[in-house]
């Protein structure tokens, strides 16, 4: 199952035992390779990293990947085909990796901070990582209880998705008893250097590094 999603895969420069995995989902009509470049700015090296290319085609780019459509004409096709996908693909990284989902964080930018949001709050994951996301319309309503916490993060500049929708998201979250860590910048629809800082702080609050 893990072959259901093509990934870029990148274990700890130390050669020890990984602290946890981090797995980052790339945004509409980008590409795990986008995502990698991110790996230097983390600055976290004793963790396994796992990039993931969406299953579906971008539209508008022969390099580009979609969790699903969102022009308007299909908005959200696609979407419970990859929830499906995704959910299967994180489930067998367990057996993959060898580091479990308590010691997994689920992150995405955009559209992936969107799947993040939606994927990550159904499992026991030790954090999510939602940067310029949003939540699917409904995407919360039949979930229980006992969710991992989340960091959510914003441009106050973002005109691609509105600060509202992050907005939206935390008080959605926070009804639902979810420790939100959130967070706004001046900024537009990106990932700055001081939101990998805080993304750091939140993975090495919630996963405490094992004992050698």
């Amino acid at each position: 199952m893990v072959n259901s999603l093509e990934f870029v895969d990148y274990p700890p420069k130390t050669g020890q035992p990984a602290s946890g995995l981090i797995v980052t989902l790339h945004g509409w009509g980008a590409n795990a390779q986008d995502v990698e470049s991110l790996l230097p700015f983390f600055n976290l090296p004793d963790f396994h990293f796992i990039f993931p290319n969406a299953p579906n085609p971008y539209p508008y780019s022969p390099t580009g990947r979609a969790w699903y459509d969102l022009r308007m004409e299909n908005m959200y096709q696609g979407l419970t085909e990859s929830r499906d996908t995704l959910i299967g693909w994180l489930l067998a990284l367990e057996g993959y990796t060898g580091i479990p989902l308590s010691r997994t964080i689920l992150s995405g930018f955009s559209q992936g901070g969107a799947m993040t949001l939606d994927v990550g709050l159904r499992f026991p994951f030790a954090g999510l990582v939602s940067m310029s996301g949003y939540l699917h319309p409904g995407a919360a309503t039949e979930l229980k209880d006992n969710f991992p916490p989340a960091l959510i993060m914003h441009g106050r500049q973002d005109n691609v998705v509105p600060l509202q929708a992050a907005i939206n998201a935390k008080t959605t979250l926070e009804s639902l008893k979810v420790a939100v860590d959130y967070h706004e910048f001046d900024m537009g629809h990106e990932i700055r250097p001081e939101m990998l800082v805080k993304l750091r702080d939140f993975i090495q609050k919630v996963i405490v590094k094992p004992r050698s």
